[in-house]
């Protein structure tokens, strides 16, 4: 099923811009996303494949099927409420039917995690954001001999510099286990490269050290102590920086960079207004979608903060809800036989025309 068979069938029952332009922080460059709602046709209903949402291919046209949209509002999703609340200015098509759904029989205390855990979520996330721009990390892999030290006197010296002092090659060294010394290792030398010795690991890749079969006698030339717990960390930091590269938008990651207050200035602002909409929510029963504070939102959306600062005050919100929650009289959650009777009482009214 695609959007234009909803719209061919007549089965769309309820379209709204939404997102930005809703919101009231559009900008001119900002793109039109359009939501809403359909009911399948009773025969499709009853067959084997439930369709609970058609979108087209950039997802900037999604709509829910009614089922599936009452299902997201009952646990008070943050993005079907605001669909439901839509200001009056963006509603394209509004059938009666949607008059049974009243966004009082939804709205519960559950917002205090849709909306406000899903805000402490991208708070996290901004944290990793900041720490990854401020702390990029090189493209060319650092190798387990990156963090192993040879120990000199009171301290250590890098093994690469080491050997290179030495005038040797990680590729002439063995190295033998030492009891009750976890990470450190006794450190062979062979020049000659007949005793094949294995060096001190096997390849670029390696996570452990190589250990060698060494002569009786032979004598030892230095201690070498290996970190595997900062490889480990490292190895973890380097694949999630790069995975982060790869898939971040390229865009908002330059207008993180252009504002230079190393956050993503979008993600914070919407974090922010999901805040704020909790409150609302717990302390009147509203859901205001069009906000009130758009002057605000958009100094954020455009880096007028310092990034330590914007933090503080989403924080401090997070601390408001919990208040909020605490005090508000909405119920833990929606009567869910309620709801799913109007939802019957929706289905029969629309298939009995």
């Amino acid at each position: 099923m695609t959007i234009q068979d909803l719209r061919d069938r007549n089965l769309i029952v309820f379209e709204t811009v939404s997102g930005s332009k809703a919101y009231g922080t559009n900008l001119p460059h900002s793109d039109t996303d359009i939501r809403g709602v359909f009911i399948l046709p009773q025969t499709d209903l009853y067959g084997l494949t439930y369709t609970e949402q058609v979108n087209d291919r950039t997802n900037d046209i999604i709509f829910y099927e009614l089922g599936r949209f009452v299902d997201l509002l009952s646990k008070n999703n943050p993005n079907i409420l605001g669909l439901l609340c839509a200001p009056a200015d963006c509603i394209i098509h509004r059938d009666p039917i949607m008059d049974h759904i009243r966004v009082a029989d939804f709205l519960s205390k559950l917002c205090r995690d849709t909306f406000a855990g899903y805000a402490i979520s991208q708070i996290k996330k901004a944290r990793g954001l900041n720490k990854k721009i401020v702390n990029p990390v090189e493209k060319e892999r650092k190798s387990l001999l990156n963090f192993c030290h040879v120990l000199v006197g009171d301290g250590t010296v890098p093994v690469l510099t080491w050997l290179e002092r030495q005038g040797l090659t990680q590729e002439q060294c063995g190295l033998v286990n030492l009891t009750h010394a976890r990470d450190v290792f006794a450190l062979h030398i062979d020049k000659t490269d007949l005793l094949g010795f294995r060096g001190i690991v096997l390849s670029d890749e390696s996570n452990q050290v190589a250990l060698s079969s060494i002569p009786e006698r032979h004598p030892v030339e230095a201690h070498l102590y290996v970190n595997h717990d900062g490889y480990s960390y490292y190895c973890k930091s380097y694949r999630e920086y790069w995975e982060w590269v790869s898939t971040r938008n390229d865009a908002r990651y330059q207008n993180t960079l252009d504002h230079g207050k190393n956050y993503d200035a979008k993600n914070m602002m919407h974090t922010i207004r999901l805040l704020d909409m909790a409150a609302e929510i717990l302390e009147r029963g509203e859901v205001i979608v069009r906000r009130p504070n758009r002057d605000y939102l958009l100094q954020v959306r455009v880096g007028g903060f310092d990034y330590a600062d914007l933090l503080e005050q989403a924080e401090a919100r997070v601390a408001q809800i919990d208040t909020l929650a605490a005090n508000s009289p909405l119920p833990d959650a929606p009567d869910l036989a309620q709801i799913e009777k109007t939802l019957i009482i929706m289905r029969q009214t629309w298939y009995g025309k």
